[in-house]
């Protein structure tokens, strides 16, 4: 039987706060553009500067906040205390102007994680802060989509639709206060990078250093931007016979990881990926015993590595485990 978020939620908490604060090892991808432009992690990102990497940081820090409405007494005010002292106005400032001041710093995926972070921020004391941040991130997507003539199809990183799907959230929000602009931009940039797919090759996934379906997550793309009965037809077009279970890979978990290795870590997350991917298409297209039952091996299969796993794994798959089961 599959564990409820809220029973993990203490432990998951835990593990994310430790992550979050912790700076050390770190893998910043910061540009220099000279040799005094140089800085340690919490100078440059004084927010975002634990988990090893920036985006990590940001989706982990998503994570926590999505988890606080399930955690009580010591617990909740740890969470609440780490986001203090994260999610300030100045820390988050320094934030955004850092991607203003770096246009391309975390695209896709670190711009897709940063608005669901503002989204799931929504009613807390972090929201006016992280609103900035989402300012600007809004601003370089509606920049940068319209120009951008192909998706990125790969399983990591640099993959569109993943990152256009984490930022499906924020932009509802923006078109329920009057501002549909980056609805109406992923809504089309999707349909003109992946509306005309079909006979998608999922049978090639996974890469070795993948943590994302790239299948599923296109489908998730499309399941928001597409009425439910397009969505369908799309699905049967682009992925025949994906909800009868084929192709066989594509449901079948990874085994024999090597935690310690930073890539080979990865395919923890793709078991999360797509457990998460596979609950989406149960919940826009009705049960399916096969479809559910792929949920739930991966789900098996990823949730052991969450917590005390090797730091290449525990730095951020605890927001995977979150997406599989938010």
């Amino acid at each position: 039987m599959t564990p409820s978020l809220a029973d993990l939620a203490p432990g998951f908490a835990a593990t994310i706060i430790g992550a979050v604060r912790r700076e050390y090892p770190n893998a910043p991808r910061h540009v220099m553009t000279g040799p005094d432009d140089m800085a340690n992690p919490s100078q440059l990102h004084p927010a975002f500067y634990g988990c090893f990497d920036w985006h990590s940081a940001v989706e982990m820090h998503w994570a926590l906040l999505r988890l606080l409405p399930l955690l009580n007494g010591a617990d909740r005010e740890e969470a609440e205390r780490v986001m203090d002292e994260h999610l300030s106005v100045d820390n988050v400032a320094t934030e955004a102007a850092y991607l203003a001041a770096h246009p391309g710093f975390e695209r896709p995926y670190g711009w897709g994680w940063a608005l669901a972070l503002a989204e799931a921020s929504e009613g807390t004391r972090w929201a006016d802060a992280l609103a900035v941040l989402a300012g600007r991130v809004t601003a370089a997507w509606l920049d940068w989509l319209p120009r951008t003539a192909l998706p990125n199809r790969q399983g990591a990183h640099a993959n569109t639709a993943f990152a256009l799907a984490r930022s499906w959230p924020w932009a509802r929000l923006l078109s329920e206060r009057g501002d549909g602009a980056l609805a109406e931009q992923i809504t089309l940039t999707a349909r003109r990078w992946y509306g005309n797919d079909r006979d998608y090759p999922a049978q090639w996934e996974p890469g070795a250093g993948d943590f994302l379906s790239p299948a599923l997550a296109e489908a998730e793309l499309m399941s928001l931007v597409l009425p439910s009965r397009t969505f369908a037809l799309w699905l049967d077009i682009a992925l025949p016979g994906l909800v009868e279970g084929h192709p066989a890979t594509l449901f079948t978990p990874l085994t024999a990881i090597d935690s310690s290795d930073g890539q080979a870590a990865h395919h923890h997350g793709l078991n999360l990926h797509r457990a998460a991917g596979f609950r989406v298409l149960q919940r826009r297209l009705g049960t399916s015993v096969v479809v559910q039952r792929a949920a739930r091996h991966h789900l098996s299969a990823g949730l052991a590595e969450v917590r005390g796993s090797h730091w290449m794994a525990e730095h951020w798959l605890a927001a995977y485990a979150v997406l599989a089961l938010d």
